[in-house]
């Protein structure tokens, strides 16, 4: 059996490590972008392709790459036929990521282990999973339950009425449903009629006229208050880079109204404006008491023909090389010197900047909460065997990989809880390797529970969220 109990995990300690351990912890999946609606319904899918290929930008990218006509990946194809290609391109994933989540996701929720994905398998598997689905413990208030999740966070947009998270706390689900804030449109100055059609339904939910930054920043602040209200404790940016440019309270008044007026920014004005909205995000964060994330570093939507066409999130992003450290230590050191940096965490794209981020988070760490300053685990185009070792030895090296908050799932698919496993059995191996070669003491109690505090512990005691 190819996915089998011990799957990753290469010697005995290491298999202690997650059977004793990692595989026992709940989960405290602070980041995804699960559809709080379907949740509040209880959705239930008829088939494979609904709940594993819909929206899902990495099979996508695998099947173009493999021939795949773009009908079978986004178009108008039957759910049958863009399955059946997806099976075909599976074998073509050895050495791909892809190829170990595709059949974690068979294994959990849906007990298949006895068959490798493929054209050959297509139909018994899409046949066998297809009637599982159709049933009452695969609603998805039970896949979340069968991954032992105690506490989600969905992400939403400022503009967010909520109302879905509202009947979801509402409801008797047993797993607490939160939302984060995602406020990257109040920023997006390189559309100012998007911009300004966001500003105004703005002003629209806040009985605001909004004419003036100040005024902005006061419409913006409502909306925080009502997330807050909520149940909101964090937020989350995406960011190119960290921008950190100089500019005056003066300069930014100016750079609004031209904004408000539809007038073209220079690149330096966008910089500046950029710049002082982060700070300002930054600072109501922190008077929130919430935490905040960064994930730096993609060039998005790089096929113009593709996102005329399909739009944003369609899998045409890619790593960048942006200038990081210096933006980077200037925006910390603005709101560090102001006393007002919140716990915050960075998630880079670009694996050349893990030991850039991990020295430039211990710059600010302040002695007041374990682990203020996070390193994100691995992200995107990371969030992979290689790239998360390789985040966990940047943060081990010039960190503390014991405070580390550990894994989250960044995904809109309700079978991504896989990647919790994934981590985890890949943290036992790594941790267990090293023991076998005695750089580190065979002490099962010292181990087991950094495991344990690295899977669930932590991220329990950081984030202001109750799952109880």
């Amino acid at each position: 059996m190819y996915m089998h109990e011990d799957f990753l995990l290469l010697n005995e300690t290491a298999r202690r490590l997650y059977h004793d351990h990692a595989a026992k912890m709940p989960i405290y999946d602070y980041h995804c972008h699960l559809p709080a609606q379907q949740i509040a319904e209880n959705k239930q899918f008829d088939n494979l392709t609904q709940i594993w290929l819909a929206g899902d930008h990495y099979k996508w990218r695998a099947m173009r790459t493999n021939g795949v006509d773009e009908k079978f990946c986004t178009g108008n194809a039957g759910d049958w036929e863009k399955f059946e290609k997806w099976a075909a391109t599976v074998p073509a994933c050895l050495r791909n990521p892809l190829y170990h989540w595709t059949h974690l996701e068979l294994k959990k929720p849906f007990g298949i282990t006895d068959r490798l994905l493929s054209a050959e398998t297509a139909k018994s598997i899409y046949k066998d999973c297809g009637a599982m689905l159709r049933t009452e413990p695969f609603r998805v208030r039970n896949i979340i339950r069968s991954w032992n999740v105690k506490l989600l966070c969905t992400t939403e947009d400022p503009l967010d009425s909520l109302e879905h998270h509202q009947a979801i706390r509402k409801s008797d689900f047993d797993v607490a449903v939160h939302t984060a804030w995602r406020p990257d449109k109040a920023m997006a100055v390189e559309n100012l009629d998007a911009l300004n059609r966001w500003i105004d339904t703005l002003a629209e939910l806040t009985d605001s006229d909004i004419g003036k930054f100040d005024d902005y920043i006061e419409a913006i602040r409502k909306r925080q208050d009502y997330f807050h209200q909520n149940g909101c404790r964090l937020s989350d940016h995406g960011l190119d880079k960290p921008y950190a440019a100089d500019y005056t309270a003066e300069d930014i008044r100016k750079i609004f109204l031209k904004i408000r007026s539809r007038r073209e920014l220079t690149p330096l004005e966008q910089d500046q404006f950029k710049s002082a909205m982060l700070v300002e995000f930054g600072l109501m964060n922190f008077e929130k008491g919430w935490a905040q994330q960064f994930h730096i570093g993609a060039i998005r939507n790089n096929n113009s023909r593709m996102f005329a066409r399909l739009g944003p999130d369609t899998g045409f992003d890619s790593i960048g090389d942006f200038e990081i450290a210096l933006p980077l230590s200037r925006f910390l050191d603005r709101l560090d010197s102001q006393g007002k940096l919140a716990k915050t965490i960075l998630y880079n794209i670009n694996p050349k900047d893990n030991e850039v981020l991990a020295t430039m988070l211990g710059n600010f760490q302040d002695g007041q909460v374990p682990g203020k300053l996070q390193l994100g685990s691995g992200w995107w185009f990371l969030d992979q065997m290689d790239g998360m070792i390789k985040q966990l030895n940047a943060l081990s090296n010039l960190g503390l990989l014991s405070r580390f908050i550990g894994m989250l799932t960044d995904s809109r698919s309700f079978l991504s809880y896989s990647r919790h496993e994934y981590f985890r059995r890949i943290l036992c191996n790594l941790l267990g390797e090293e023991v076998q070669k005695g750089w580190w003491p065979d002490d099962m109690t010292l181990l087991g529970r950094m495991v344990e505090d690295i899977c669930y512990n932590n991220a329990r005691a950081y984030f202001d969220m109750t799952c109880d």
